[in-house]
């Protein structure tokens, strides 16, 4: 089953701490976000392996878009 991360607020990728392929455990932190001079982490809802990683540093983020996508079956 693949899981769909996605951020909770708008904001900037200010670091990305996956890469496809990372195996990743839930709670683990994936992807920080900063909006309005705070860190906001993504993390990861489920143990499993990136198969996508759909920004990358400075992207902008919208509240509900899918940063990640979890394999959880990889």
């Amino acid at each position: 089953m693949r899981h769909e991360v996605e951020s909770d607020v708008q904001g900037n990728v200010w670091r990305v701490e996956a890469s496809v392929g990372d195996r990743v455990k839930a709670g683990e932190v994936l992807v920080i976000l900063e909006s309005m001079k705070m860190e906001i982490p993504v993390v990861a809802p489920s143990d499993g392996v990136i198969a996508e990683l759909r920004v990358q540093l400075q992207d902008q983020v919208q509240e509900g878009e899918v940063v990640i996508i979890i394999d959880d079956k990889a």
